[in-house]
């Protein structure tokens, strides 16, 4: 019989500290990506109506942050997807971090990172995406360049290409990356 007792002695405000980026390549982490965009960009941001799956969702590798507990994935707190397009163009879209993580490990920055190393490694020769607009200083930031100002969804956003010469190729992605909190800001 299991009793009322803890099994663990951490306290109930503990938070990961440690989050592994990586393709996704559990049903449930594709269950619980999808669930984090529509809690994004439905609820909070009011971008979608219901759900944000569209016919990209068919093509695209999705990409999660899960955090992790004594080296162990507990739950995915940030996800975006690539998918190739023609002659070695590759895009990347619907970027989502849980609001409780966005500011911690560098979880959006990372999904970013391994998204263009790993469409790198899978040929790409010029990687893409609409970025909402309040976003373009994190991404410039990143190595990556505004090419256009644009209107989707009824929101601004501005088409930016990454530079490739700062993203090598990761040939492993679903190893990805590990990021560590930044334990200054908890």
């Amino acid at each position: 019989m299991i009793s009322d007792l803890a099994f663990c002695d951490l306290p109930r405000s503990f938070a990961p500290c440690e989050f592994r980026i990586k393709w996704a390549d559990g049903g449930w982490e594709i269950a619980r990506a999808r669930k984090l965009r529509q809690a994004v960009f439905c609820e909070e941001q009011g971008v979608f109506t219901g759900d944000d799956l569209d016919a990209i969702d068919a093509i695209a590798q999705p990409l999660v942050a899960l955090s992790c507990v004594g080296g162990m994935a507990e739950q995915v707190v940030g996800t975006v997807r690539i998918h190739p397009g023609e002659d070695g163009l590759w895009w990347g879209s619907r970027l989502a971090v849980d609001a409780a993580y966005r500011h911690v490990g560098r979880i959006g920055a990372t999904l970013i990172r391994l998204a263009v190393c790993s469409a790198h490694a899978r040929g790409a020769q010029v990687f893409l995406a609409h970025v909402q607009a309040q976003n373009q200083a994190l991404f410039e930031k990143l190595h990556w360049t505004a090419l256009k100002p644009e209107l989707l969804h009824g929101r601004p956003h501005v088409l930016m290409q990454a530079d490739l010469a700062q993203y090598p190729p990761c040939h492993d992605p679903l190893t990805g990356f590990v990021s560590r909190a930044n334990t200054a800001s908890r």
